[in-house]
C-alpha cells in the first residue's frame, strides 16, 4: 500500500513539475478554446479505406492522451474522443525542434487538438499524421495509460470521471442510457403525448407505497417530502384535459440501497385518457419492443450468462395463476388466515399476523414468483389492497386492473387502470390508514386535494411507470444498477484518493 502512496505522489510531482516545464517555455497550459472540426468516430468512418500514402484532406480532432511512445526522432501518441480513439504520429522534421520537444512533455491524461492529414501505418492502423498541435489542458492526475487500469469497483463508482477515462464501456453504457432516453421521447412525441413537469417537493407524497425524504421550507414553515412518484400530480393534470401527458424524471425514495435500488432513480410515467390496463400493456410492449430494435437491432440480446429473448407477444398470466404455476397453492377465495398460513409453510421470510391479505399475497409472490420471471412476463390483477390507486376487477374486487413488467426477475413496469371514483379512493385511502396505524410505514397518506381533482372528473384513463435505470440495465447487460448511474449513493468514506493499476 505504501508502495502505491508513494507512486502516485511521484507521478503527481513529475506531472506538476512537467507544467512548471511548459509555463517556461511560454505555453498556456489550460487553454479557452480550441476549434475541433471532425469527430474522431467520423474520421475513422471517413478513412476506413485509406492507404499509406498521407491524404490530401486535413482533420482537427481534439481528445485525451491515453499512452504517449517515443522513438527517437519521432512518436506515438492516442488520443479517445467521445466514442472513439485514434493513433497520432508526430515527427520532428514535420513540426520543428520547439513542437517535438513539447510532444516530449506530453502525458496520458493531457489533453490536445491536432491537425493533419490521415494515412495508414505498415501495421495498419488509421492514423493521423501531425502537423499542428495545442496542449489544451494539462492533466495533473496520474492514473493508468491501459484501459482496464482501474479495477477497484468501489473506487469506480466514487470516481466516475475517472472511470469513464479508463473504461470506454462504461462510457459506452452511458451514451447508450442517453440515447435510450432520446429515443423514448421522440416515440411518444410521435404518437400525440406532451411532456410535462410535476413538483418535485411536495407537501404529501404520494403515488407508491414507499418510505419518503422529508425536508422543511423555512419561508413557509412546513414540512415537504421528495416525491416518490409524479402519478397524484400527473392525474390531476390528466382531470384538466390533456389526454396523452408523460413526465421523465427522478424519484426519491428512503429506502435500503441494494443492485436494484437507488435513493434517486429515473422514471418514465404516463397516462392516456380513455385507455386501461390492457391498452397500457399492448404501448409497452411495443415501445420496448422498438427501443430494442433501435438500440440492439434484434429481440434476442445476452445478459449474463442467459440469453432474453423480447420476441413479441410477450406472456401475460395473473399474479395468482403465476403463484399457483411456481408455489403450488391456491391463493383466490381464501381467508387473510389461511393465505398467512401457507405463506408460514411456504417459508416466505418477514411476514407477519398484522398483514393484510393482499400484503401476505404479494410477500408469496415475490418469493415463489418473481425470481423465475426472466424472458419478459406481465403479472397482472394484484390484490386490490396493495394497489390502492387502481381500479378493481369487475368480477372479483379482491384484485385490480394492474400489471407489472418483470424481465430478469426484476420489476420494470408498473401500470393500472386508474381508480377514477372519489368514493372509493377515499375508501382505499382510509384502509391505507389502518395498514399504517398497524405498522407499514409505506401505505400511502391521505390526499384530500387529489380526491378533489377526482371529483372535477376524470376520464376512463391507463396509466404507466417504466423504471428507466433498470431498463438500461437489461439494454447494456448490467448487473448493478450503480453501473448506469453516473453518480450512485454511496456510504461516505474519508478515503478519496484515487487508486489505479
Amino acid at each position: 500500500m505504501a508502495e502505491t502512496e508513494q507512486t502516485v505522489s511521484d507521478l503527481r510531482r513529475i506531472k506538476r513539475e512537467n507544467l512548471e516545464k511548459l509555463v517556461a517555455m511560454g505555453i498556456e497550459p489550460y487553454k479557452y478554446r480550441f476549434q475541433v472540426k471532425d469527430d474522431i468516430a467520423d474520421v475513422k468512418r471517413r478513412f476506413k479505406d485509406v492507404t499509406h500514402e498521407k491524404t490530401a484532406e486535413k482533420v482537427t480532432v481534439g481528445g485525451r492522451i491515453l499512452q504517449t511512445r517515443l522513438h527517437g526522432k519521432a512518436g506515438f501518441a492516442d488520443i479517445l474522443g467521445q466514442e472513439e480513439k485514434i493513433q497520432l504520429y508526430f515527427r520532428l522534421n514535420d513540426i520543428g525542434e520547439k513542437r517535438f520537444e513539447l510532444f516530449t512533455l506530453l502525458e496520458a491524461g493531457d489533453i490536445i487538438g491536432v491537425s493533419g492529414p490521415v494515412f495508414r501505418t505498415k501495421m495498419g492502423e488509421i492514423t493521423i499524421a501531425v502537423e499542428e498541435f495545442e496542449i489544451l489542458t494539462k492533466c495533473l492526475m496520474p492514473f493508468p495509460e491501459k484501459y482496464h487500469g482501474l479495477k477497484d469497483v468501489e473506487l469506480r463508482y466514487r470516481q466516475r470521471h475517472l472511470d469513464m477515462i479508463v473504461n470506454p464501456e462504461v462510457r459506452r453504457t452511458f451514451v447508450m442510457r442517453s440515447r435510450m432516453i432520446s429515443y423514448i421521447r421522440s416515440w411518444l412525441d410521435k404518437r400525440g403525448y406532451l411532456e410535462v413537469e410535476t413538483p418535485i417537493l411536495q407537501p404529501i407524497y404520494g403515488g407508491a407505497l414507499a418510505k419518503p425524504f422529508k425536508t422543511f421550507h423555512n419561508y413557509h414553515g412546513v414540512d415537504l417530502y421528495l416525491r416518490i412518484a409524479p402519478e397524484l400530480y400527473l392525474k390531476r393534470i390528466a382531470a384538466g384535459g390533456l389526454e396523452r401527458i408523460y413526465e421523465i424524471g427522478k424519484n426519491f425514495r428512503n429506502e435500503d440501497i441494494d443492485a436494484q435500488h437507488n435513493p434517486e432513480y429515473t422514471s418514465l410515467e404516463l397516462y392516456e385518457a380513455y385507455s386501461d390496463y390492457n391498452g397500457m400493456m399492448q404501448l409497452t410492449e411495443s415501445l420496448v419492443c422498438d427501443l430494442i430494435k433501435e438500440m440492439i437491432g434484434e429481440y434476442r440480446l445476452p445478459f449474463g450468462d442467459k440469453t432474453l429473448d423480447f420476441t413479441p407477444p410477450w406472456k401475460r398470466v395473473s399474479m395468482a395463476d403465476a403463484i399457483l404455476e411456481h408455489g403450488k397453492v391456491e391463493v383466490r377465495k381464501r381467508t387473510r388466515e389461511e393465505v398467512l398460513d401457507i405463506a408460514v409453510q411456504l417459508g416466505v421470510p418477514e411476514v407477519s399476523s398484522e398483514m393484510s391479505k393482499g400484503e401476505l399475497i404479494g410477500e408469496i409472490f415475490d418469493f415463489t414468483v418473481q425470481p423465475h420471471l426472466v424472458d419478459p412476463t406481465f403479472i397482472m390483477n394484484h390484490p386490490s389492497e396493495i394497489s390502492p390507486l387502481a381500479r378493481r376487477l369487475k368480477e372479483d374486487p379482491d384484485f385490480s386492473e394492474r400489471f407489472e413488467l418483470f424481465i430478469n426477475g426484476w420489476e420494470i413496469a408498473n401500470a393500472f387502470t386508474e381508480l377514477t371514483d372519489p368514493r372509493q379512493q377515499a375508501e382505499n385511502f382510509a384502509a391505507q390508514a389502518e395498514m399504517r396505524a398497524k405498522g407499514n410505514e409505506e401505505a400511502h397518506p391521505l390526499d384530500e386535494d387529489f380526491i378533489g381533482a377526482l371529483e372535477c372528473g376524470l376520464p376512463p384513463t391507463g396509466g404507466l411507470g417504466v423504471g428507466i435505470d433498470r431498463l438500461v440495465m437489461v439494454l447494456t447487460n448490467s448487473a448493478s444498477i450503480k453501473d448506469v448511474l453516473f453518480f450512485p449513493q454511496m456510504k461516505p468514506t474519508r478515503d478519496a484518493e484515487p487508486k489505479t493499476g
